[in-house]
């Protein structure tokens, strides 16, 4: 089964950048789409940004002109391009894959902290 590790978290400052990267342990990563989902404390898991196996790219309106997301198909990595970030930015984000309708690989998570 596809494994997932999250990271290049860590806490900025308001209007910084950081990039997150996700690893995957699956050889046939090209035929995955990828996405990046975040959780706040105390608030539901939200979408952040999707990637098709054919590079389409998706995001939600919080983010969209601000994150860029990329793949490397040779390398089995996403990318999460984050910048201009906010206080509400502030997250745990996590790595996702599916083959199907449901993002049912996840990865444990890496820590995005945005101070004002």
């Amino acid at each position: 089964q596809v494994q997932l590790v999250e990271s290049g978290g860590g806490t900025v400052q308001a209007g910084g950048s950081l990039r997150l990267s996700c690893a995957a342990s699956e050889r046939t990563f090209s035929n995955y789409d990828m996405a990046w989902f975040r959780q706040a404390p105390g608030k539901e898991r939200e979408f952040v940004s999707q990637i098709t196996r054919n590079g389409s790219p998706s995001y939600a309106d919080s983010v969209k002109g601000r994150f860029t997301i990329s793949r490397d198909n040779a390398k089995n990595t996403v990318y999460l391009q984050m910048n201009s970030l906010k206080p509400e930015d502030t997250a745990v984000y996590y790595c996702a894959a599916r083959i199907f309708t449901l993002y049912n690989y996840w990865g444990q998570g890496t820590q995005v902290t945005v101070s004002s």
